[in-house]
Formats: structure tokens, sequence, C-alpha cells
């Protein structure tokens, strides 16, 4: 289902790109979810940019018939939501038609996890590894389970993120805002041992990028090591369908709450704008929580009188 746009849509675009700093896959994926909602209005007799709450909310009816997931729902209402309130600040309608709608329930959508063995045996598997793929291999995955760092983040790091102070490791995350994230040891010494084999190579010496390679983008690409990823994961005796990039990145939160970091610590290295994307982990600290209570209150294992 697609239908042309009307031209308020650019407009919204530019928007969404010059003050959020939006990428171009999330400006493509508000356009798609636009169209979808454009067709199904014109379908009806209506029109994206005059649409009323009524004309809406049917069309949040129809997605929930056709059995519609309520995250994929939930996306939608949120790029409804911000189309018409920048038409309604921008003075191109006079009302909100989003105001009343209510978001499809959504169940709480918990990560994949790794346990910390199989990450060791992931890591135990990359050091393994040999040849210069395996120096860059080991340095990939150790920076990624030491920093929790989004696919994209890491694979397209410039080698300036770890010139001023080789502990730290400097990101420029969603938006464009920045943020700082400790390495460890380990970490440390793996991407520095592929620094320098990357200064031998005259081909990758001269890149920008601390992970450099022959692509469009000039450094290695998310599929890329998705690929080399699922692979060591093969040659750990893990299910390659557990482990991905973002996998490695859930596991790094997780296992951090579990050894007693805060949520709002995880938030911040995490590079989340807003506490409530983090929250998804409370379920790690209600478990400690309750752990803690059952190990150390006074009354625990007390029977009941």
């Amino acid at each position: 289902m697609a239908a042309a746009l009307p031209p308020s849509v650019e407009p919204f675009e530019e928007m969404l790109r010059a003050e959020r700093g939006a990428s171009d896959n999330t400006v493509e994926a508000y356009r798609r979810d636009l169209a979808h909602l454009a067709a199904f209005l014109g379908d009806n007799g209506a029109a994206l940019d005059s649409a009323g709450p009524a004309d809406l909310h049917a069309y949040l009816a129809a997605l929930d018939r056709a059995g519609m997931a309520p995250r994929t729902a939930a996306r939608r209402l949120s790029a409804m939501r911000q189309f018409y309130r920048f038409l309604f600040a921008e003075g191109r309608r006079g009302d909100d038609p989003t105001a009343t709608l209510d978001a499809p329930k959504r169940g709480r959508d918990l990560p994949r996890l790794l346990s910390e063995d199989e990450v060791d045996s992931l890591l135990r598997a990359a050091a393994g590894r040999a040849g210069p793929g395996g120096v860059r291999l080991d340095a990939l995955v150790q920076l990624l389970y030491a920093t929790g760092l989004r696919v994209s983040e890491l694979v397209g790091l410039p080698l300036a993120a770890l010139v001023r102070d080789p502990n730290l490791i400097q990101v420029r995350g969603k938006g464009g805002r920045e943020r700082v994230v400790p390495l460890n040891d380990a970490a440390r010494e793996a991407v520095q041992a592929w620094i320098e084999v990357r200064a031998q190579n005259p081909r990758l010496a001269d890149s920008p990028f601390l992970f450099p390679s022959r692509s469009g983008t000039g450094h290695l690409t998310r599929h890329r090591f998705g690929q080399m990823l699922k692979d060591l994961a093969a040659g750990a005796g893990i299910d390659r369908a557990r482990v991905s990039p973002h996998v490695l990145r859930h596991a790094f939160a997780t296992h951090l709450l579990n050894r007693g970091a805060d949520l709002r610590s995880v938030q911040q290295m995490l590079g989340h704008a807003d506490i409530s994307t983090t929250q998804i982990y409370t379920h790690v600290l209600d478990e400690r929580l309750r752990r803690l209570v059952e190990d150390h209150h006074p009354l625990a294992g007390r029977p009941a009188e």
C-alpha cells in the first residue's frame, strides 16, 4: 500500500534532519509510514493533510484488525504524531488530530541475552584467530563488549576517537550527541594491537577510520561485521542465531547491572537520550533487589508464624 505524498511532507523531513539530526534511514522510515497512512486515507475519502481524529482512529483500528505487531503500530503512531504536531506548530493546521489517540498496548520486549560465560567464549575465540584479520576481529569484539556501542558507532569510529586518552573513547552517537566511554584493559590492549597492525599496512594507514575497508563508506560495514560475529559464534560453539552486534550491546548493559552498576550510568554509556529507553533493563535490577532482600534482610528465610 503506497500513495503520493503531499508537499507538506518535504518540509517535515527537512525539520527531522535539521532539528533532530535524523539519519536518512530514519527519514525514509517516516516517509514509508506516512505513505501507508496516506494510501489508507485516500481509499476512505480522506487526505493526509486534512485527516481528522476519526480518520486516524480508523487507521489504527485497521492495523489492529490486520494483526500488525503492537511495536510496528506504535512506530506508525509515532510518525503520525510527529507529522501532525509539525503541521500544527507551523500553522498549517489549526489542530493536532493525534492528541486523543492512544498508543497500542505493547508488551515489554526483553532483549536476547548471552551469559557472561558465553561472552567469554566469544572473546577467547576472537583472541585465537590468527593474522591481521584476527587482530582486527579481536579488537572489534573486545571494544563492543567493553563499551556497548551501537554497531554503526563501532564500525564508523574515527581513529581520532582514541588519540587523546587511551583509557577513553569518544563517540558521536544519534543526533550528533557526543559521549565518552571508558575502556577496560582487555579492550585497550586489543585496540592497540590492531592499531599497530593497521599502521604496517599502507592501504589502511592513511584512512581516518579505525576499521578501514574498501566499502563505499570507507570503513567496515555493519553487515560484514554481523557476518564475522556469527562465524565467530559458530566457532565458539554458540548458536549463530543468538549472536549479533546488538545482542552484545545488550550483554554489556545487562552484565554491568548484574554486577552493581546503576541505571543512569548505563544510560550514559549506551548513549540513550532518555532514561525510559534504558528502563528495558529494569528486570535485571528487580531481580537483583529481590536477591538482595532474600540474602540480607534479617527476616529472610524465617518461617511465617
